[in-house]
């Protein structure tokens, strides 16, 4: 069963159609009226990063918590860890917080799904990670996984509502057996909705194991609607350190599975494309090994060339462009340019991403054999939506 926290004031600027302007909407983790009613008496678990913050008052969730004498029990820590500056990829360690003395636990390594010892002891676990909107990036994994593990113990599950700043439906959805920790759920790569309401979707959908169900709450935004720029006042990630890389993100990411660089190892990751060879561009760049970012970049020590793309006046969504221009620079040799091809086809939910551009098809003629997927996966969101649609 899920509850969905929700004030009249917001109700009524969904009726009416009326917006704020953009930086006036709330954040679920800034409503603490609403939540400290729903932790009154409770041991709570905090699943949280860096982006867990305060806009208004620049506080950490964590802090703020402990200010108000919640009682918070242990922080769960994702992907990047609790501060969020380990690499991806690497294993995160379980340590104590340095403020506040509170137990950390990872929950990227050797388990991703919380343990019943894990969660031992608590009555709920707080959800509060900014995610960037595509179905591979890992922190939705990690609320997929902790919402089973609290449904399979009997703890409740809350998550605090963010915007999306990746707000589109595109790309093929993840297939069966295609399954991993870049696609739990079959949802298309831009799945178009906050946590809050893909965790909803996740929960009524039977996703979880064996179809089991949290006992889910959703502290709603309030005076945000689809389709209302965002823009991060944290990096949700050492890699996705500015506005124009949570932009490039989903479309460039497909490079990881390649022997192309897309900036690893700058100071603009996910903002350039590149490789050790003049004929792919006169932009030139070199990876380094460079702490706060990536510690062992792809091509590190070796000049690039490639193209530039921090001024790139992308808007957002999906381009399969940039991987078809550099596959055709490449020569169309599909084992030096697909280097981890089973890695590629889970970023993408399928093989047949990768067989279509070995085939030499248009974007135009590939986007096409995804729309009817697209279809009824936007029927099936409809179902979730907390907020205006931008339809």
């Amino acid at each position: 069963m899920t509850r969905i926290i929700l004030l009249v004031s917001c109700l009524f600027l969904c009726r009416t159609g009326w917006s704020q302007p953009a930086g006036s909407f709330v954040t679920g983790a800034e409503r603490m009226d609403v939540i400290a009613g729903l932790l009154k008496d409770k041991q709570v678990g905090l699943v949280i990063n860096q982006t867990s913050v305060l806009e208004k008052t620049k506080t950490h969730l964590l802090d703020t918590f402990v200010s108000r004498g919640i009682q918070v029990k242990k922080v769960l820590a994702p992907e990047h860890g609790f501060r969020g500056t380990a690499d991806a990829g690497e294993e995160i360690k379980d340590s104590r917080d340095k403020k506040t003395g509170i137990p950390i636990i990872s929950i990227y390594g050797k388990n991703h799904k919380p343990t019943p010892a894990q969660l031992k002891g608590l009555d709920v676990v707080i959800f509060d990670i900014q995610d960037v909107g595509a179905r591979y990036y890992t922190y939705i994994s990690t609320m997929h996984y902790v919402m089973e593990a609290c449904a399979e113990n009997n703890v409740d599950f809350i998550v605090l509502d963010r915007p999306n700043p990746n707000d589109f439906v595109d790309g093929p959805i993840r297939k069966k057996g295609f399954e991993s920790f870049v696609g739990v759920d079959p949802i298309p790569i831009l799945h178009g909705l906050t946590v809050g309401e893909l965790a909803q979707m996740i929960n009524q959908e039977g996703w979880l194991a064996n179809g089991i169900k949290c006992n889910l709450q959703v502290v709603t935004l309030l005076n945000w609607a689809h389709g209302d720029p965002y823009w991060l006042p944290v990096k949700p990630s050492p890699n996705l350190p500015n506005d124009q890389s949570v932009r490039l993100y989903p479309s460039l990411c497909f490079f990881e599975a390649t022997s192309f660089s897309i900036g690893r190892g700058t100071y603009f990751p996910f903002q350039a494309i590149g490789y050790p060879d003049e004929k792919y561009g006169s932009f030139t760049f070199t990876p380094k090994s460079l702490p706060g970012f990536d510690t062992n970049p792809l091509q590190k020590d070796k000049t690039c060339y490639g193209v530039d793309l921090r001024e790139y006046p992308f808007k957002g969504g999906l381009s399969l462009q940039f991987l078809l221009d550099f596959y055709k620079k490449a020569g169309n040799d599909q084992a030096f340019f697909f280097t981890r091809p089973e890695w590629f086809d889970l970023l993408a939910g399928t093989k047949e991403l990768r067989r279509q551009i070995i085939l030499g098809m248009s974007e135009d003629d590939i986007r096409a054999t995804w729309q009817q997927e697209l279809t009824e996966y936007k029927a099936l969101r409809k179902k979730y939506l907390l907020y205006r649609d931008y339809d």
